[in-house]
């Protein structure tokens, strides 16, 4: 399933549950943890588990951040759960694969089946990220620059370069266990040009998608994530005379092709949402 916007909705107001649902983004997160203040998770929790009753089918991907495990995590699935289970569970501040295996064993107490996106935004995430991505119920792999930098003791600049290592790190971690790499949010929600530079960015390094925090975001990270119609006449070049050569050697525009750009093709065929392979 295609995963390029996913939007945080806070967990405590039901009427912006709701309307995210109806947004264009691919995935809409109902919010428990950093959206909420202490105070307010417990009746959270209830209006999340009403908001996943309420939603038609047919409506974007559903997925609810918990609390980390042991800080309120298991608080938070023996309510939600007590209604229809949400399409995936978001995991934040995870440190290493334990956390996820301690989420699964959760979910599985509860007979709910939901894949995991792992949210990895320490310098312990990062160090991590390969067996995070690597655990049975790692769906994705989500970076988060914000709480790193303030992990790390860095400073958030414009060009991102104090995060850079552990951006591409995260792309390579999710590759390597076949996962989805999905990128950290844009802060500043009102720069539409700033966030499509920045997609871009995301887009070119690898990754599959990006966070978002807004719903006017949503349609633009869709965009970049979604190849124009000059990549996709490429790939398909590609994929035709592959299929031609019926495992020989090729040559497509005058350059030869090999099993990297037979990858990339298939990529972009993928988020076209074009059925082949």
């Amino acid at each position: 399933m295609a995963r390029r916007s996913v939007l945080f909705s806070p967990g405590d107001d039901g009427e912006k549950l709701r309307k995210a649902a109806a947004s264009d983004a691919d995935v809409i997160v109902y919010d428990l943890e950093d959206a909420v203040v202490p105070d307010a998770k417990p009746a959270a929790r209830e209006t999340v588990r009403e908001a996943l009753s309420d939603v038609v089918p047919a409506s974007p991907e559903l997925c609810v951040r918990v609390n980390p495990v042991g800080s309120g995590a298991e608080a938070d699935l023996a309510v939600v759960l007590d209604g229809p289970a949400p399409d995936s569970v978001m995991l934040p501040k995870t440190r290493d694969a334990s956390d996820v295996r301690k989420l699964a064993s959760l979910l599985e107490s509860h007979g709910a089946d939901c894949p995991v996106l792992a949210l990895v935004e320490s310098a312990a995430g990062i160090l991590h990220a390969e067996g995070i991505a690597a655990a049975a119920a790692t769906d994705a792999l989500v970076f988060g620059a914000e709480d790193l930098a303030g992990d790390i003791g860095a400073t958030r600049t414009v060009s991102g370069q104090e995060v850079s290592h552990a951006r591409q790190h995260v792309v390579l971690a999710a590759r390597a266990a076949g996962v989805s790499p999905i990128d950290t949010h844009y802060p500043q929600f009102d720069d539409l040009d700033g966030l499509r530079a920045e997609t871009e960015t995301a887009v070119g390094l690898g990754y599959d998608g990006k966070l978002a925090i807004h719903p006017a975001q949503a349609p633009v990270i869709n965009d970049a994530f979604t190849p124009d119609k000059t990549r996709v006449e490429w790939a398909e070049r590609i994929l035709d005379a592959r299929d031609a050569a019926n495992g020989g050697v090729f040559v497509v525009d005058g350059e030869m092709i090999d099993a990297p750009q037979v990858k990339q093709a298939i990529r972009i065929i993928e988020r076209a949402g074009i059925g082949r392979e």
